[in-house]
């Protein structure tokens, strides 16, 4: 395969992207166990309409 250098910058760009969707996961999975279903916000807002 002929490795030109649009070609290594594309692979680079995926592996960006990639990278930076892994780290938004890992961020997104540990703020959930620091912050889990059990820890509610106390204040006014219920969710509920009237």
């Amino acid at each position: 395969m002929y490795m030109d250098a649009v070609v290594i910058a594309g692979i680079v760009t995926v592996l960006l992207i990639l990278g930076f969707f892994v780290g938004v996961g890992v961020f997104v999975m540990k703020d959930q166990k620091a912050h889990g279903p059990g820890s509610t916000k106390k204040g006014k807002h219920t969710g509920k309409t009237v």
